[in-house]
Parts: structure tokens; C-alpha cells; sequence
């Protein structure tokens, strides 16, 4: 059939645009992921294998940009008809009478109405129809970006690595491009691989090793500490890393790149089992855990466990030391180690006390950071002695008829079990009741006079009032002082002969003891049962607290030389009397001519860079000091609006040198009365 008879010619050439138009952003995503990786590979220099990779890549994407695009010709060439009946109604379903001449006279007569119909549709017809129909395809465009992401990756893998090493396969330093590049060489004890870079910003271990070669010419190195580094032509110039500062090469422009030196941190350990640091063992314990985890940032040279056995009570505890060492990890920067002792191996019985810590230290090599754990313990409670609890520490006699809490909690739990077979009468219940409340207010008085109670723990106990208005007896010669006039009126500041914990303690005991009494006194013993228990624990602390371990951290003196013992003579001896501070100027006069000049725009002092160096390196943080360091080659290099902030760095360092100085100031009548806060 001719085009002349063909009348959808023109219809389906304009949809066919419409649909490349539609799939084109497809097509050019695909095809500029594998082109970008491409570049980028041979830029990076690639391997053979990566550029192979990335022409597959290339390849596959213009072959399916072909099928793609055959493809949709020929749904459109299928389509197209279908597509306009549904769109506009005012073809009557006789699209498909526009491809070819048809041979009936009514469809002959159809054709031509419904070719004029067709031929006058609204511009930008068939976009709208190929929108509704064509999706845009993105799938293969994200698969081509992802291997072209991979290969890019790879490609500049030996360029990026966290830890700055170098393939392997590299023997000299690699080029670059640019007339400078580093060579990087850590420090041994780090582990770290040496690298080669270009000049940009880097992190680096302390005393890293970094060393400057030039390529085509000569290069001049300036270093922020004012330094400066003469780099000859095809050689290499050394510095130590030893803090953080910033570098900049004339040849290489205006740009200035950082190092930042990152300090050898101190190890950190702790003992994650026992959880407390006092830990109680029960009574019939055979085996105790202990758990020990410790990590640093390169490696740890050594860690052991401290223990400390103590045995006896009063003044007659034995204490033996004894060092294990924690065996090394796979990894040389941790150690987790754990071990569930029997206590026959730590020699422990009942009674004893066991003290332990763990020191670790980590392999720095001009001054290892050694770091110690708190002290924990593992107690074993010792057979329990008839008068345990009698007092709450050895000082503290009790008298021949004060019951002990022990014998307290007894006489209350026959007195229950009396109650519940029914042979006691109320008034005997009471009776004893009441008899027990006495001697836990006599224990209770005994306990609280260590907290600056009044105590009546005399001849009179009954501390019955009479006589005089006070209830005291008639002094006579045989008189006892002590117990006519026994009240102890001890204030609370005269009690301190225990430290606030033991105070605690022994709080907690007398309040346990209180509501003891009021229950006994109530005549209900089941619900004083409760609290005496609770006070009998807490005179068990005070008693279990009698044994005190502390490391020595004592000053040690020197050692006397015998042959001047003496012998009078006085020559090299010293005060140990500290002179009062005369009150010397803490700001350098360097310093202080510096701050003054950068305040107006004359000339600076002779080596004030110097000055401003020594003066900036008061600044703790990295931040900080490297900002002002910048400011002080700005004013070398002519930057007069660069004074003022240089001079607010410099007095920023001064804060922590000035001090105030006391002025003596006469004294008068109107200054004393002012003080005093009276009239003169």
C-alpha cells in the first residue's frame, strides 16, 4: 500500500516521537553511569579488569537501548489505533479505517469523515495519549548506576583506605598529581601501615613520621609552630608529628592543609563481675566469679589482678598480696577475661576478706599509660560468736544485764508461739510484752548514745524521779557522781568519733529499735518481730565493717645519711616552711609589648611570631590554637584587619596567669563599724 493511501502515516509518526521522547531520560541514565565510571577509572589509572568491567557494563546498556527502542516502534505501530478510539469518542471506533483503502462505498464515505476528524486533534495530542500508555523505564538505568558505583568504588579503593595503607604491590612513594607528596610512617607500636598521599588535611598518631618530597622543583615547607622545611627537588624532608598543626607550601599556592595529631589514649578497663564492690558471699559459697574487661586504642603491654587476702579481726589481721597476670587476647587491643575461682584456690575462709583490683598498661613507648581499677572485695561471713552483736564496735562494753538484740528477737518469738497454744493469760502477755520493750529501750539507749543521745546506762537505771525536781538523791559523802547525776547530755558534735557511714548505720539501727519498742509496748510482738530483725542486720554491718583496707599511697621520705645524723651540720639543709608568694608578674613582658602593639598599625616587635607562638600554645583544644596560628601568617603576610582577632587570642591566654594581689587598707573607727554592720 502507498503512503498515499496509508492516511495514518502522519498519526503514527508523531506518536512514535512522542513515545522516544517519553523513554528518553531512561535511556540517557543508563547510558552516562557506565560513560562517568568509565572516566572515572582511567582517571584513577584502573586495572585491566575494572575497564573490562566497565566496557561489559557500557556495551550491555547500548544493546538494550536498541531492543528498547525497536520494541517500542512496534508497540506503536500495533497500538496506535487503539490508543485514539479510547481517547476521542468522535471516532467512532474507525481509527483502523485510516491504514488502508478500504472497498465498500460506506466505508469509504466512514473513512473520510473520520479522517478530517482525525487530522484536526488538538495539538500535543500525542504525548497525552503515549503518557497514559509508555511508562518511563528507570530499572535498568539504577541497575547500570549500581555497577557503575561498584566499579568506581574499586577503582579508587587504594586511594581512600581508613587506614591510609598502600596496596601492597607498591614499592616508592606513588605519584600524584601536583608537585608535592606525602610520605606517612607511623610509629611502630600503632600497627598502622606507612602511606602516600597528595597534600590535603590528615589525621595522624603521635609522633607519625611525615615526610614532604618534591617532584618537578624546589618547595619550601611552612609549618604553623614556625618551622620551616627546605624540600630539594626529587628528596624528601622530614618532621615528627608531635601536635596538631597546619602546613603550607608557597609553591602550591595560598592553601593550607591541617594535621591533626591524634593522642595515645589512656587504656579502659573495668571489673564487670562481681557487679558491687562489696559483695557478700553465702555462708556454704564454694566458688566466686570475677570478670575483667580492658580495651586501648593500639595495644596492651601488660594486665594483672591484684589480690589481697585479710584474716583476723581487731589488731591481729594478717594481710598477703599475690599478682596474676591476664593472659593476652587474640586481639592485642582487648582483654576480656573471666574465671570462676573455688575459694580454696584464693585461699579464702570463713571470715576472710578478699580485696582485688586490676592495673593495666598499655604499650606507649616513651610513657606508658597505666590505669587502675577501684578496689572491690568479696567478704565470706565467719561462723556466727554468741555475743555477735552485742555491741556495735569493740569499744563499745556493754553492761553485765543488757540483753543483746539476739536474745531480744528470741524472747519475742516465744512469746508468739506461747500466745498461739493459748497458755498465757492477758495480763502475762502483757507482762512480757511489756518486759521486752524495756530491754529493747535499754539496747536502743545503749546504741544511741554513740549518735550524742542521752544515755541512762548508770547504777539508776530505772532513772526514777525523786528528791529534788530533777530526780536526784541527796549528795552525801559515798555518792557516786557518776551515777547521782547520770545523765549523759551529749550533744550530736561530740560524737564523732565514726564516720558518717558508720552513723548511718547505727541511724538505721535505733530506728529499727524504735518502732520495735512502740510495737512491744502496744502489746502487739508479731509486728515488732520485724523491725528487730532489720535492727540486728544493721548491728551486723557495723560489726562486719570492723576491718578496713586502703592501698598505701603514703608519702615515702628518702633515706637518712647515716654519717650526717648528729653530727650538727646544717649545710644543703632546706625549710619545709613554703614562702608566701611575692606576687611576681605572671604576664611575660614580651607578651604584654605584643597585645599592645597589634592594638594600633605600627610596626611589631623584633620576633614576635615567636612570642605569639609560645603565648598560643597555652590553648588546650586543637580548634582553638590552630585558628589563632593561621591569624599570626596572616599578619606576616600583611594582614592588617587580622591584628585585632590575634590580639583577642593573645589576652584569651592570659586569663589563667592573672591573679589577684590582696592590698593591705588602714584601719579606722567608720571602717570597723561598717564592717560590723552598726552606726559609727
Amino acid at each position: 500500500m502507498s503512503d498515499a493511501a496509508d492516511l495514518s502515516l502522519p498519526l503514527r509518526k508523531e506518536l512514535e516521537r512522542a513515545a522516544i521522547r517519553r523513554r528518553c531520560p531512561g535511556w540517557i541514565g543508563a547510558a552516562v553511569a557506565p560513560a562517568a565510571a568509565l572516566a572515572f577509572t582511567v582517571a584513577m589509572q584502573g586495572g585491566i579488569a575494572l575497564l573490562a568491567s566497565g566496557g561489559a557494563i557500557m556495551l550491555a546498556v547500548l544493546v538494550w537501548i536498541v531492543w528498547d527502542h525497536s520494541a517500542l516502534r512496534r508497540r506503536v505501530r500495533h497500538q496506535w489505533a487503539g490508543w485514539l478510539n479510547e481517547a476521542y469518542p468522535q471516532l467512532e471506533d474507525s481509527s483502523g479505517l485510516l491504514a488502508q483503502e478500504p472497498q465498500g462505498v460506506v466505508a469509504k464515505l466512514q473513512r473520510s469523515r473520520i479522517a478530517g476528524r482525525a487530522h484536526s486533534l488538538e495539538e500535543g495530542f500525542a504525548y497525552a495519549l503515549v503518557k497514559r500508555h509508555i511508562r518511563i523505564n528507570l530499572i535498568p538505568a539504577a541497575a547500570a548506576l549500581i555497577a557503575a558505583a561498584a566499579i568506581a568504588v574499586l577503582a579508587a579503593a587504594p586511594h581512600v583506605r581508613a587506614d591510609g595503607a598502600a596496596p601492597a604491590r607498591q614499592v616508592g612513594p606513588q605519584a600524584f598529581p601536583g608537585s608535592l607528596t606525602l610520605r606517612v610512617t607511623p610509629s611502630a607500636y600503632t600497627g598502622a601501615r606507612p602511606f602516600d598521599t597528595e597534600a590535603r588535611d590528615l589525621q595522624l598518631p603521635q609522633h607519625s613520621e611525615v615526610r614532604w618530597c618534591a617532584k618537578g622543583k624546589d618547595a619550601e615547607i611552612e609549618i604553623s609552630i614556625g618551622q620551616r622545611l627546605a624540600v630539594r627537588a626529587g628528596a624528601c624532608a622530614a618532621w615528627t608529628a608531635t601536635e596538631s598543626v597546619f602546613w603550607r607550601s608557597r609553591e602550591q599556592g595560598a592553601a593550607r592543609y591541617t594535621i591533626r595529631v591524634i593522642p595515645d589514649q589512656a587504656p579502659t578497663v573495668s571489673i564487670t563481675t562481681p557487679k558491687e564492690a562489696v559483695t557478700v558471699l553465702a555462708r556454704d559459697a564454694q566458688t566466686a566469679a570475677i570478670a575483667v574487661s580492658a580495651k586501648d586504642d593500639y595495644a596492651i603491654e601488660r594486665a594483672t589482678l591484684h589480690l589481697t587476702l585479710a584474716r583476723g579481726s581487731g589488731e591481729n589481721i594478717r594481710f598477703s598480696d599475690r599478682e596474676v597476670p591476664l593472659p593476652r587476647s587474640a586481639d592485642p587491643r582487648t582483654r576480656n577475661w573471666q574465671k570462676t575461682w573455688l575459694l580454696t584456690e584464693l585461699g579464702m575462709e570463713p571470715g576472710d576478706e578478699l580485696y582485688f583490683f586490676v592495673r593495666v598498661t598499655d604499650n606507649a613507648p616513651d610513657k606508658p599509660h597505666t590505669v587502675q581499677t577501684p578496689t572491690y572485695t568479696l567478704r565470706l561471713p565467719g561462723p556466727e560468736a554468741e555475743s555477735l552483736d552485742a555491741s556495735a564496735l569493740p569499744s563499745m562494753v556493754k553492761p553485765e544485764n543488757l540483753r543483746s538484740q539476739r536474745q531480744i528477737i528470741i524472747d519475742t518469738e516465744q512469746l508468739l508461739s506461747d500466745m498461739q497454744g493459748g497458755k498465757l493469760s492477758a495480763a502475762a502477755v502483757r507482762e512480757r510484752s511489756e518486759g521486752i520493750a524495756a530491754d529493747q529501750a535499754q539496747l536502743r539507749r545503749r546504741y544511741g548514745q554513740f549518735l550524742g543521745e542521752e544515755s541512762t546506762l548508770f547504777a539508776d537505771e530505772d532513772h526514777h524521779h525523786e528528791g529534788d525536781g530533777h530526780g536526784h538523791k541527796p549528795m552525801d559523802g559515798s555518792t557516786n557522781l557518776a551515777a547521782q547525776f547520770g545523765h549523759a547530755h551529749d550533744m550530736e558534735d561530740n560524737a564523732t568519733i565514726f564516720d558518717p557511714k558508720t552513723k548511718e548505720v547505727l541511724r538505721r539501727a535505733i530506728s529499727a529499735m524504735w518502732d520495735a519498742e512502740k510495737a512491744l509496748a502496744a502489746i502487739t510482738p508479731k509486728a515488732a518481730l520485724a523491725p528487730e530483725n532489720k535492727a540486728l542486720d544493721a548491728i551486723k554491718e557495723l560489726q562486719q565493717a570492723e576491718r578496713i583496707y586502703l592501698h598505701r599511697t603514703a608519702f615515702v621520705p628518702p633515706a637518712i645519711k647515716e654519717e650526717k645524723r648528729l653530727s650538727g651540720d646544717a649545710i644543703g639543709a632546706r625549710s619545709y616552711q613554703r614562702k608566701q608568694d611575692g606576687g611576681s608578674d605572671a604576664v611575660p613582658a614580651e607578651v604584654r609589648e605584643l597585645i599592645g602593639a597589634l592594638a594600633g598599625e605600627g610596626a611589631l616587635p623584633a620576633l614576635w611570631p615567636r612570642t605569639a607562638r609560645e603565648a598560643l600554645a597555652a590553648l588546650a583544644e586543637d580548634d582553638k590554637r590552630l585558628a589563632a596560628l593561621v591569624l599570626v601568617q596572616e599578619v606576616q603576610d600583611g594582614c592588617a584587619s587580622c591584628r585585632a582577632p590575634l590580639r583577642a587570642w593573645l589576652r584569651s591566654t592570659l586569663a589563667a596567669k592573672l591573679r589577684l594581689q590582696a592590698k593591705p587598707a588602714p584601719r579606722n573607727t567608720v571602717g570597723d563599724a561598717f564592717a560590723q554592720g552598726r552606726q559609727p
